[in-house]
């Protein structure tokens, strides 16, 4: 960079003299600001073998972008730069479901967790029903509010905060104003590594039945949050686990047949059959699945496997009948693409 050449008055000097002192006290500035060490904010995940922590997941990038807020404007003469955002003040709910911003701080390392009661006080939900309108106790891990699509996404933000905080939140889709989300309080709760074993057993059992009420009652999305939240507490029981599990899986991949999730319905189905290979309903479920990801092939082995158990099974011989129509039309439009390429 080129020195701008000296002026013959004394004034000019001095002006030169002001302007490298500002510019090297905004380089150390920035110096200080790039050398700073970010603090790490650990969030707490329920242990479930599926999820995989993503500092930052696809598709988040924007939603950052998005949080990241105007920044502080200098009324002075020379502009001031703009502080970077700390990656610390910044967390990405695993599934990518939202993405967190804290304004305040809370206190201390402790978060919510199973039977913890949260006083807690949320605006802004994008959903037709949300959260009661000002201050709110819930309790981590019971009550009907987990079972709505606002009490899953607020149960996994409230595990990743500390007492005091308050944070902003960010949903893929939704270009109105930021959720905010405060936790005043929260009484002390437990992991599941220290419930016992029966105690695990007991909330399991209690997820599933309520799981199957709401499949029941036309909603696939409840009684799949609650089927995985059984899941999740069976998972950490030793070896070989208790039988229910896979009776869990399967009726996971019945909710998610349902809700357009044809690969992970078939993965469900895979758990299923690695402990019991004849498993009549998670081998419907996989053939079912497998169609409708086109591996049309896969499909028609798991029918028939189910026609071979029980031959009368009539879901399957309609479902065996679509597929193999699938099968001809695709191998005639095949042979039609052929022709026309060499014909």
């Amino acid at each position: 960079m080129e020195t701008p050449a000296d002026s013959s008055t004394g004034e000019d000097t001095s002006q030169l003299q002001r302007w490298e002192k500002n510019a090297q006290g905004n380089l150390d500035s920035t110096s200080e600001i790039r050398q700073q060490p970010a603090e790490t904010l650990e969030p707490r995940v329920s242990p479930d073998p599926a999820r995989h922590i993503l500092e930052n997941p696809p598709g988040t990038e924007n939603l950052a972008a998005g949080l990241e807020g105007d920044s502080d404007k200098s009324h002075g003469s020379t502009p001031e730069m703009p502080k970077p955002l700390p990656s610390s003040d910044l967390w990405y709910c695993p599934d990518g479901s939202f993405v967190k911003k804290i304004i305040i701080r809370g206190q201390g390392l402790d978060k919510p967790k199973l039977g913890s009661c949260c006083r807690v006080l949320a605006f802004g939900f994008p959903f037709e029903s949300g959260p009661p309108e000002g201050w709110t106790e819930l309790t981590m891990g019971v009550g009907p509010w987990r079972e709505e699509t606002w009490g899953e996404l607020m149960e996994k933000c409230l595990e990743s905060m500390c007492q005091g905080e308050e944070a902003e939140l960010q949903l893929p889709g939704h270009s109105g104003p930021p959720v905010r989300l405060t936790l005043a309080s929260f009484t002390r709760g437990r992991d599941s590594w220290e419930l016992e074993n029966s105690e695990k057993e007991a909330l399991a059992r209690e997820e599933r039945t309520r799981g199957t009420e709401l499949f029941r009652a036309g909603n696939p999305e409840g009684a799949a949050r609650c089927y995985g939240r059984a899941l999740r507490l069976l998972l950490t029981l030793p070896p070989p686990g208790p039988p229910e599990r896979t009776v869990l899986h399967a009726n996971l991949a019945a909710c998610q047949l349902l809700l357009g999730q044809p690969q992970l319905a078939a993965r469900s189905c895979d758990r299923v059959l690695e402990q019991e290979p004849g498993h009549v309903k998670a081998l419907y479920r996989r053939g079912v699945a497998q169609a409708a990801l086109g591996n049309l092939e896969k499909a028609i082995a798991d029918l028939k496997k189910v026609l071979e158990v029980d031959p009368k099974n009539r879901a399957a011989q309609e479902e065996l009948g679509k597929v193999v129509i699938q099968g001809k039309k695709q191998d005639a439009g095949l042979a039609q693409g052929l022709r026309k390429m060499f014909g």
